[in-house]
């Protein structure tokens, strides 16, 4: 049985096709047009076993068709898509647009979780998005060679609630602070832009805290770091970075690590019940 993956922007819908190969599975790729990278489509060829199709976003229609004919009954969403193109760009299906008109709000989990519930209407159940990834997550501890400071950690214990808190509402799952004050919360803009913010307005010496949602659907929106995450870091100044254990998806963790060893960036992976 095919394995569908439905893919948007980022690495990680790349992560998710090689382990699926590797692990035997012929994999209906689905990719999101003007989100999803070009080249995921030259991996399928190279690895073989893999049919690609490319859908206009909002074509959630086109999608579980694409899916359903190929004979897909299990697939996994992966990469992102941005969240500020549902105020325009966007030309829905009737299939999304009776998505969209049930919505009581239009955040992250509500619409997702509306997307699921239509795919599993149709036949097609989502999986745990980090199911095949499982040694990516983080671990507890100190990641990096060097460790928190005491301020550091100050910093990380007066975050943990308001991240947790933030996440929570669905607003974003990171917050930047600095001398155990908020300087930035992450919206739809993104991690990256929230911590190029926090440290436009106070410079250097912000501590990063992305968390998950208290009520995680690992389905879909789990956390991801990356080098990227560290190349932002360093280019704002911050110097320390808590990621959520077992919840949080760790990019190419070797040349993540080693960027932030080299970039001077303490990593901690938050233990589960830390508060």
């Amino acid at each position: 049985m095919p394995l569908g993956l439905i893919a948007g922007n980022g690495s990680f819908p790349f992560l998710i096709l090689r382990a699926a190969r590797q692990l035997g599975h012929e994999v209906v790729v689905v990719a999101v047009e003007g989100e999803a990278f070009p080249a995921l489509e030259d991996l399928g060829r190279e690895l073989g076993g893999v049919r690609h199709s490319w859908v206009a976003l909002g074509h959630l229609g086109t999608c579980i068709k694409t899916l359903q004919h190929a004979g897909v009954t299990q697939a996994i969403m992966a990469g992102q898509v941005k969240h500020t193109k549902l105020f325009g760009g966007v030309l829905p299906d009737l299939t999304m647009l009776s998505v969209l008109a049930r919505l009581k709000s239009k955040n992250t989990d509500a619409l997702i979780a509306a997307i699921a519930d239509v795919l599993l209407r149709h036949g097609i159940t989502l999986m745990d998005s980090t199911e095949l990834l499982a040694g990516l997550l983080a671990s507890p501890g100190v990641l990096t060679t060097a460790q928190p400071t005491e301020s550091m950690q100050a910093d990380f214990t007066f975050g943990y609630s308001v991240a947790d808190a933030v996440a929570g509402l669905d607003v974003g799952q990171t917050i930047v602070v600095k001398d155990r004050a908020v300087v930035a919360v992450e919206a739809m803009e993104g991690t990256d832009a929230a911590i190029a913010r926090a440290g436009a307005l106070v410079g250097a010496g912000t501590r990063v805290v992305k968390v998950a949602k208290p009520k995680q659907d690992m389905r879909f929106d789990v956390p991801v770091v990356g080098v990227a995450t560290i190349r932002a870091m360093q280019a704002a100044g911050a110097d320390a970075l808590s990621i959520d254990a077992g919840r949080t998806l760790v990019l190419d963790g070797p040349a993540f690590l080693l960027a932030a060893n080299e970039a001077g960036v303490v990593v901690v992976g938050r233990p589960q019940g830390t508060t």
